[in-house]
């Protein structure tokens, strides 16, 4: 069995991309409101600050504050993704080891995490969360894309309207500019 080694730093921020088992699904937007619900859900119970995050057709990237002492984001991703494919009917073809598991076909197993370092680091990631719309062609300015945090940050004065930012590519949990 693989060990799946995650940095826990306590109160610490990540960085996540989480996907669909089918990725080329448009099941996070086409049930936006019930997949909000699942977050929303679960951050009652469990708190964590949501420093940005933005919902693709298939995947999602965000970054997540949890409280001072708490490193069990595993734990509330799990959580998300029950509620959110418990508000879905089943619909969805399974392969037999899902299938003999009791296990749904909504999500992959694993999500992608990478701990922020500092605020560079935090920086580039919210930089990398608000441009991805635009990096994979769903739209030709980031502000077009609604299912996102940006224009909470644009609200806040953090990023102009217009802003595109510079490409950027995560590689191995570094962000450069391209």
């Amino acid at each position: 069995m693989p060990d799946y080694r995650r940095n826990r730093v306590p109160g610490g921020t990540y960085f996540f991309t989480v996907n669909l088992l089918e990725r080329h699904s448009h099941l996070l937007l086409e049930h936006i409101d019930l997949f909000r619900d699942a977050v929303r859900k679960v951050r009652a119970r469990h708190p964590f600050h949501i420093d940005a995050w933005v919902v693709l057709p298939d995947h999602t990237h965000c970054i997540w504050t949890l409280p001072p002492g708490d490193t069990d984001y595993s734990s509330r991703w799990k959580a998300i993704k029950i509620a959110f494919a418990k508000s879905l009917p089943k619909t969805e073809r399974l392969s037999a080891v899902r299938a003999r598991k009791g296990e749904r076909g909504i999500w992959q197993r694993r999500f992608w995490e990478h701990t922020i370092r500092d605020e560079r680091d935090y920086a580039n990631h919210v930089d990398y969360v608000h441009i991805n719309p635009l990096k994979h062609g769903m739209v030709q300015q980031v502000s077009n894309w609604p299912y996102s945090s940006f224009h909470r940050y644009v609200a806040a004065g953090m990023y102009p309207h217009d802003w595109a930012g510079e490409m950027v590519e995560l590689q191995a949990g570094e962000r450069t500019s391209v």
